[in-house]
């Protein structure tokens, strides 16, 4: 029992990881984008430490988290996440957070399965952005996720008003940068296969964030956007980048500063976050169309 608790230890996991891709790395020196995925393995060793560190601190001091006013947000929107949430439990929630727990490993896959060599350093490039965007944007519209903002009663919240509460608990809702990776990823899948793998991982990966309590709805709908800049960016499409970030702050401060207004008029909510969704769809077709669904080369023009 030690020795399995040890090996799925994620820092033991990590280690591993790190030590498999050294030696893969020496075994082609030739190629130029292994050395990043070393170098992308030995950041995450230490970036789970600081980014605990960091929005341990972040937390402490932006105490009033913006759960009721997202809550509401969801309500307004016709789909509360504890609705989708109740019939996933049992069984179903215990799979889906397996499929939660795999975003790191399919990260690496996900190295592994692109080909070209541009694609893999773009694809590095947009983990870096991912990693470093995210906790930043927290900033802006703060907040911890259902169970943490309803506790036991998360699956059947009590009606509660659109105000900011207090909690000590990390900043980690608005975007959803899980949902927002595993949009990288069906930006990223090389070939038919891997983009059918893509999006049933990112389909699994939304559940998930939903019945384990982590994320409201309008997350994940930011997540998509979010997930277009940080492929942008790692594809030097910086204007296109640009566009999709104000979008995500657009959202926050919206939702942050006009919270009563779109109460209000939840159709401007639905509107938005349908065309959010339609944006990411767009996204998906041009990488799409780009290239032949057999190639695996992001293509770097705006």
């Amino acid at each position: 029992m030690h020795l399995l608790a040890a090996l799925q230890n994620p820092a033991f996991i990590a280690i591993l990881a790190l030590v498999l891709a050294v030696i893969w790395m020496l075994r082609d020196e030739t190629d130029k984008t292994r050395p990043l995925l070393v170098i992308a393995l030995t950041v995450n060793l230490f970036y789970g430490f600081f980014l605990t560190l960091f929005m341990g601190r972040e937390g402490a001091l932006l105490p009033w988290k913006y759960d009721h006013v997202l809550f509401r947000i969801d309500a307004a929107l016709g789909l509360p996440a504890y609705i989708v949430a109740q019939p996933l439990q049992g069984a179903w929630r215990t799979a889906l957070t397996i499929v939660y727990e795999l975003m790191v490993p399919m990260m690496i896959a996900w190295f592994l399965v692109v080909k070209s060599r541009t694609a893999r350093a773009a694809l590095v490039l947009t983990y870096v952005a991912e990693l470093i965007t995210g906790p930043l944007l927290y900033v802006l519209l703060p907040a911890c996720g259902p169970i943490y903002a309803f506790g036991a009663q998360w699956l059947h919240p009590p009606a509660v008003d659109a105000n900011t509460i207090r909690l000590s608990g990390m900043p980690n809702a608005f975007p959803s940068l899980h949902v927002g990776t595993a949009f990288v990823l069906v930006l990223f899948a090389p070939g038919r296969v891997w983009r059918a793998v893509a999006l049933a991982f990112l389909a699994g990966t939304a559940l998930a964030t939903l019945s384990t309590g982590e994320h409201y709805v309008i997350d994940l709908a930011a997540g998509l956007i979010f997930g277009c800049f940080a492929a942008s960016l790692g594809s030097r499409r910086y204007r296109a980048a640009l566009v999709y970030l104000a979008v995500v702050i657009a959202s926050s401060f919206s939702i942050r500063f006009a919270s009563a207004f779109l109460l209000d008029h939840p159709a401007v909510i639905r509107i938005a976050a349908a065309l959010t969704v339609l944006l990411a769809v767009f996204a998906v077709v041009r990488e799409w169309n780009v290239r032949p669904a057999d190639e695996s080369a992001l293509t770097p023009s705006a």
